[in-house]
């Protein structure tokens, strides 16, 4: 439940994206547990999309490099493209951490299990951009479906083998508290993409529609969210994309090509919902 005191708007209009890729004829016929959820919000005056995942009823997953040809998927259209191909219909996808100039993951990513670029804990390299903002951290995904994001040392101590997985950073939530690198009235204004586990089935992922700032940006998901750890994905060439909602985020002209990019599926027939 959102605090009273948080100035927070919803749209009065929820869009559910359903998790079959069709939408029902009135809204109160999508039961909840059956939808990808994303919503439009307000915090500080600032505008942001936010899509809801529920892990029992979707599976979270990574991509980088297309298996049919070992070539880097390089964008979200590309990855749709290619899951449609293999009869699976995206309910979510968005860019996933920190890359290098060759457009390599720069930190952990985990992919269907198998570590393709290990942890990296180097401190205050200035080529690392945003991941040198210490802490940095990582979003995974284990094989019973549970979420979590962790500081990379965290991550590190814990020990946990993941299914999927992606380092980037800085964490914008440690513990409750923002980042203390943050400076609330700071011009470093950008578009900002970020995740967070609410719970280890509920994680909750969002983009600002125009540029802020990180401290305002991580006080949007401790205080209007309500996550006690909440991890920086990237800045400004950010986007999600839903069926309903399209491609929100940073305008098209400013995206890059993406390495790892985060997709979610409905669950496929007779797979057992994770308890």
């Amino acid at each position: 439940m959102l605090h009273p005191t948080i100035p927070l708007l919803l749209n009065r209009a929820t869009i559910r994206i359903l998790a079959a890729g069709s939408i029902a004829a009135l809204a109160g016929c999508a039961s909840p547990a059956d939808a990808v959820e994303g919503r439009d919000l307000t915090f500080d005056s600032q505008s942001y999309f936010a899509v809801t995942v529920d892990t029992r009823k979707d599976d979270i997953e990574l991509y980088w490099r297309n298996p049919d040809n070992g070539q880097p998927f390089g964008g979200l259209e590309a990855l749709k493209t290619w899951t449609a191909g293999k009869g699976r219909t995206l309910a979510f996808a968005a860019n996933a951490g920190i890359y290098d100039r060759e457009f390599k993951p720069l930190g952990l990513y985990v992919e269907n299990g198998k570590t393709v670029v290990p942890l990296n804990l180097a401190h205050g390299n200035p080529r690392s951009g945003n991941f040198s903002l210490l802490p940095n951290g990582v979003f995974a995904v284990y094989d019973d479906g549970s979420a979590e994001v962790r500081t990379s040392d965290a991550f590190r101590a814990a020990g946990r083998k993941p299914r999927w997985a992606t380092q980037s950073g800085p964490m914008l939530v440690i513990d409750g508290e923002i980042n203390p690198q943050f400076e609330n009235g700071s011009d470093s204004m950008k578009w900002r993409s970020g995740v967070c586990a609410k719970t280890p089935r509920e994680v909750v992922f969002v983009v600002s529609r125009a540029p802020v700032n990180f401290h305002s940006f991580a006080r949007l998901f401790r205080d209007a969210i309500g996550c006690r750890d909440a991890l920086f994905l990237d800045g400004t060439i950010s986007q999600f994309y839903t069926p309903e909602a399209g491609y929100t985020g940073a305008p098209a002209f400013m995206t890059k090509p993406y390495a790892g990019m985060i997709a979610v599926f409905p669950k496929r027939p007779g797979a057992l919902p994770a308890d």
